[in-house]
């Protein structure tokens, strides 16, 4: 022990790390000192006055109870605001300290707003508190970390589980639109360079087989993430695995939680830890990544909201935009026909909520302890109520896991009963600074390119930028890291449904049923989240234009015509199983939710109308 004590002495002689004095007698103090050790870790040593003020002849002992002081080995010491940026730069949080130094007015605004402080200590004590709670420590992300990426992994294997069961018959050999086709037509067009403008591991070959195993070994690598085991690689291959089906899905994956997949997926690989199996040692979370799945999440809430009001869809001035949504959506539940028959005056003001929602709301994801765990609480439980009313695949399981990124493991850990708690205090590992630099650039990047791509121009109208940052961008269009969201800007206010019918002469004919899709009156919609029966989603958006707008429609009709097995098995039911129909047209009905007492009466979910032809009788040449 003596060896010891007289080798720790001898390292303080030598020591040139700055010393920060604060008042030790200060709650408000000792809350922010706690705080900052976190960040800067072993490069600032921390001290109370009260046991170390007469060591600084040159600064008078009453000063240390109105400021803190920031004292380098020579002698030499900055206080207030000064004091607490350079402390703060000696980590990573080196831009506070940068704007102090060279930005105009700054510096003047910081001491003035740390003065202030500083004299109402009390009150902001008190804030303090409200905002953050009595606990000291520094927010860790370790549980937080853990369950978003098991979240993922079950988004994932959905995703990929899904898809493969409808693959074939959507873009197999024989299938709707074939990927085989795509990539021909694309390499006859672009010559030597088409994977960059569509990367793809297609490009080794589309057939059925390959699709399918694409598809299956995606199933089966998100089960290790689900298990933790490998996440970076596990991760990393998904995300290529689920790039190359989108590239080559043309509309059945096309959809904006298709690309938000990609999104968080390619984040989320810098936010796993580094290590293989799950209870090996790892590095804390990527602030840095935090903050960019934050902030994707509210570009998808807040985009959202923006573009309602920005349309001018009068269903949404108006606030009677959910009069029409229950039943319009594209594929309802029995929970969305309850909602629908609740009166006007809900609607109107459940319209107003979610305006709150995604307008205000999203701007707390970015406050302090308890105001972001307010925002997580709130859109979690808006997530629950369009699982709840509507079909929306992943999409919301997806939202869900970004909220959980609002809450630190303290939270969590409440959450969980005692014996099924994981502690990573044995296991944690300080981050090497490259890989800060690293993740940390990659970061500024993305979220700089988000910012001027997606979310500068809903505000401005016109902005140019330069040539280099336009080329960039094209570059990385390709992998879809960065995207465009916002659902529902334009209210549907009818339902029209297509249906296909087939006939041997022309006379008698036979209808086709498909899976989900609103079809028999009396049948209840069902819940067929987190699957998306992309044929069926596919079909309500056909509706809204006509045939010549969707030519794959008739492609698809040809299909059938044709006998294709993997197409008519997207279907609930085949009326011609002995050969395929001669004939073949598409018809528009308009469908209505019943009210509560037609449905009393006769069982009817729906109602409907016959409204035209939506296609001329087609056969093949």
């Amino acid at each position: 022990n003596g060896k010891n004590i007289l080798l720790r002495d001898n390292l303080n002689i030598h020591d040139q790390r700055p010393i920060l004095v604060y008042d030790g007698a200060c709650g408000f103090c000792t809350f922010w000192v706690h705080r900052w050790r976190h960040l800067t870790e072993d490069r600032v040593i921390y001290k109370p006055s009260q046991e170390v003020s007469s060591q600084y002849p040159q600064i008078s002992p009453d000063k240390f109870d109105s400021a803190i002081y920031l004292v380098y080995p020579d002698g030499t010491y900055h206080s207030g605001a000064k004091g607490v940026f350079k402390a703060l730069a000696t980590s990573i949080h080196k831009f506070p300290l940068w704007a102090y130094e060279t930005v105009p007015g700054f510096a003047k605004i910081s001491e003035k707003a740390y003065d202030w402080v500083a004299n109402n200590r009390e009150f902001f004590s008190l804030l303090t508190r409200c905002i953050w709670g009595r606990k000291l420590d520094h927010p860790a992300y370790y549980l937080t970390r853990r369950f978003f990426l098991i979240i993922l992994g079950m988004v994932y294997l959905v995703a990929f589980g899904s898809l493969g069961g409808q693959i074939e018959g959507l873009i197999g050999k024989e299938g709707i639109l074939p990927a085989q086709s795509l990539l021909q037509e694309v390499e006859s067009q672009l010559g030597s360079k088409p994977f960059w403008e569509l990367p793809t591991l297609f490009w080794l070959g589309a057939n059925d087989e390959f699709l399918k195993f694409i598809c299956l070994a995606g199933s089966s690598i998100s089960i290790l993430v689900i298990f933790g085991i490998a996440p970076v690689l596990s991760l990393s291959v998904l995300w290529i695995f689920y790039l190359s089906l989108f590239n080559v899905g043309q509309k059945f994956l096309g959809f904006q939680w298709d690309t938000l997949l990609l999104e968080t997926g390619f984040l989320a690989i810098f936010l796993a830890p580094i290590k293989w199996w799950p209870r090996q040692a790892e590095f804390p979370p990527s602030q840095w990544m935090l903050l960019l799945l934050r902030f994707l999440l509210f570009r998808v809430m807040f985009t959202s909201g923006f573009l309602k009001l920005s349309s001018g869809d009068p269903s949404w001035k108006d606030l009677s935009a959910l009069l029409y949504h229950y039943e319009t959506q594209p594929l309802p539940t029995w929970v969305g026909w309850y909602m629908h028959q609740l009166p006007q005056w809900f609607q109107e003001y459940s319209v107003i909520a979610v305006f709150i929602i995604q307008l205000v709301v999203p701007f707390l994801i970015f406050g302090p302890g308890r105001i972001r765990y307010l925002a997580g609480t709130i859109l979690i439980g808006f997530q629950f109520l369009i699982i709840l009313t509507g079909n929306y695949c992943f999409f919301n399981l997806l939202t869900l896991a970004l909220c959980l990124l609002l809450f630190d493991d303290a939270v969590l850990q409440k959450l969980i009963p005692k014996k099924w708690r994981i502690s990573f205090k044995e296991i944690r590992r300080r981050t090497p600074d490259w890989e800060k630099w690293f993740v940390g650039g990659l970061g500024l990047g993305l979220f700089a390119v988000s910012m001027l791509l997606y979310l500068i121009p809903l505000i401005v109208n016109r902005v140019s930028y330069p040539s280099t940052f336009i080329s960039t961008v094209e570059m990385i269009r390709p992998f879809h890291i960065v995207n465009r969201y916002g659902l529902f800007a334009v209210m549907t206010t009818s339902r029209p449904e297509i249906f296909l019918k087939g006939s041997y002469d022309g006379k008698e004919w036979k209808y086709y049923e498909f899976k989900w899709k609103p079809d028999k009156l009396n049948e209840a919609p069902a819940f067929v989240a987190p699957h998306q029966p992309r044929l069926d989603w596919q079909m309500w958006f056909a509706a809204l234009s006509n045939y010549e707008r969707n030519p794959w429609l008739i492609q698809f009709m040809t299909r059938l015509l044709q006998g294709s097995q993997p197409v008519i098995d997207l279907l609930a039911s085949n009326p011609f199983p002995e050969k395929p129909p001669k004939y073949i047209q598409a018809v528009v009905y308009d469908y209505w939710f019943t009210n509560t007492e037609a449905k009393e009466k006769t069982g009817n979910w729906w109602r409907r109308e016959y409204k035209a032809p939506y296609t001329p009788v087609l056969q093949l040449p």
